[in-house]
């Protein structure tokens, strides 16, 4: 019964973090890009063997020209997910497990800064097949292939789909998504890729 407790205390911590995770928005901009509707049907992938725990040190995403430094992110004094300090870098959500061990492993970076576009930022022109890999400090790089990527409101963030237990080494990217609010000065919605760990190198 403590460990149900505690499951659902980590829940709607984590889904606070989805609600309030960037808060810029592009001056003028027609907004970042946006995933197809049928992009979030799931395309399954051949998994390949979870590895030892290793910290991440670097996410490359070739088909979007993404390349950028990895750094821990823990959580806030609000108990909220904390979010990377700098538009050009990425986070990884070091509660969880590190990119290629089992187990959903969670990067978060901003969609956009008051100067221009983020690292994530056209994370939502990702499909199905595209590949994303990981640097790791053991000196192996985790290749995991895209499975889905879909857009949510953020009062509909999928907390237990992003974050919670899975049989193989698993991947997410989290950003924000859908029109700007201005009064709330925060994106409406969430971009989040699915991936799964294909290949090591």
């Amino acid at each position: 019964m403590v460990r149900k407790a505690g499951l659902w205390v980590l829940a709607v911590v984590l889904l606070a973090a989805g609600l309030t995770f960037v808060v810029f928005g592009l001056s003028g901009s027609g907004g970042p890009p946006q995933p197809p509707a049928w992009a979030a049907a799931t395309r399954p992938v051949a998994h390949h063997a979870a590895l030892p725990r290793s910290v991440p040190v670097r996410v490359d995403v070739p088909s979007i020209g993404v390349r950028a430094p990895l750094i821990g992110l823990g959580l806030d004094a609000g108990g909220s997910v904390e979010v990377p300090s700098r538009p050009s870098e990425a986070g990884w959500y070091d509660r969880g497990p590190t990119p290629g061990e089992r187990g959903a492993a969670v990067l978060l970076g901003h969609v956009d800064s008051a100067r221009g576009a983020a690292v994530f930022y056209d994370l939502g022109r990702l499909r199905p097949g595209n590949r994303v890999e990981v640097s790791r400090a053991d000196g192996r790089v985790a290749v995991f292939t895209v499975e889905s990527v879909e857009r949510v409101a953020k009062d509909r963030f999928p907390t237990r789909r992003v974050y919670g237990p899975l049989d193989h080494a698993g991947l997410r990217l989290v950003t924000c998504g859908g029109a700007f609010d201005r009064a709330a000065r925060s994106y409406r919605d969430n971009v989040i890729v699915y991936a799964a760990l294909t290949s090591v190198r």
